[in-house]
C-alpha cells in the first residue's frame, strides 16, 4: 500500500515527479517478482496498465495543477515522467522505417502515433504543455535525443539516464522501501 499512496504524488506539497512514477513501477515489479503476473505478460502491464496509469496522472496533474517534483524543467526530459519515453524507446526499437527517431516530434508523427506507442504520447504531452516556442527550445534534452539514429540507443541511453536521474538521486531513492522483493542494490537475496 505505500508504493500505492506514493504513486499519487505528495499530498502536502501538491507535486508529482519521476519518484511517484518509480512508485508506481516498483508495483508492477513487485506483482511480477511475486509472480501475481506471469513475465509473459510484462509488456502488457507496460503497455496498457502503466499507460493507463500515466493517463490518469496526466488528468490529475491538470485537475489539481501539481508542481513537477525535483524538476529539472526545461533540461529533463519533461516535468512528471520519465518511464513513458525510456519505455516508449523500447517499443520502437526497430521501427526506424516507420517513425524514424528525428520524425517523432513532428505533427504527422503525432498525430499518426501519438495513440499507438507510448514515446510519441509522451512527445504530444510536452508539445501540448509547452506550445508556442519551438520544439528545439522547451525541450532541448528530447530535442537532441532526435539525433541518435536508432531506437535501440536511445533506448539505452535512457536507462542510463534514469538510472544516474532517477535512482542514483537520494531525493527520489530516500521515499522507497527496501525488503526480501525489492532489494536495495548489493544486498544478497
Amino acid at each position: 500500500s505505500f508504493y500505492l499512496c506514493a504513486s499519487f504524488g505528495d499530498e502536502r506539497r501538491i507535486d508529482y515527479g519521476t519518484g511517484h512514477e518509480a512508485a508506481f513501477f516498483a508495483i508492477l515489479f513487485i506483482l511480477g517478482a511475486r509472480g501475481v503476473v506471469e513475465k509473459n505478460d510484462a509488456a502488457d502491464m507496460v503497455l496498457l496498465v502503466f499507460a493507463k496509469y500515466i493517463r490518469v496522472m496526466r488528468c490529475l496533474q491538470s485537475i489539481y495543477l501539481l508542481e513537477p517534483a525535483g524538476s529539472h524543467g526545461v533540461w529533463g526530459l519533461d516535468d512528471f515522467h520519465a518511464l513513458p519515453f525510456l519505455f516508449g524507446a523500447a517499443q520502437l526499437t526497430g521501427m526506424e522505417d516507420v517513425i524514424p527517431t528525428g520524425e517523432v516530434y513532428k505533427d504527422s508523427t503525432i498525430r499518426e502515433y501519438a495513440d499507438q506507442y507510448l514515446y510519441v504520447d509522451a512527445i504530444r504531452q510536452v508539445l501540448l504543455a509547452k506550445k508556442g516556442a519551438p520544439f528545439h527550445e522547451t525541450s532541448p534534452t528530447l530535442y537532441n535525443i532526435t539525433a541518435v539514429p536508432t531506437w535501440q540507443k536511445t533506448h539505452s541511453g535512457l536507462v542510463k539516464m534514469y538510472r544516474a536521474e532517477v535512482f542514483g538521486k537520494y531525493p527520489v531513492i530516500q521515499h522507497f522501501l527496501f525488503g526480501p522483493t525489492l532489494r536495495w542494490p548489493g544486498d544478497k537475496a
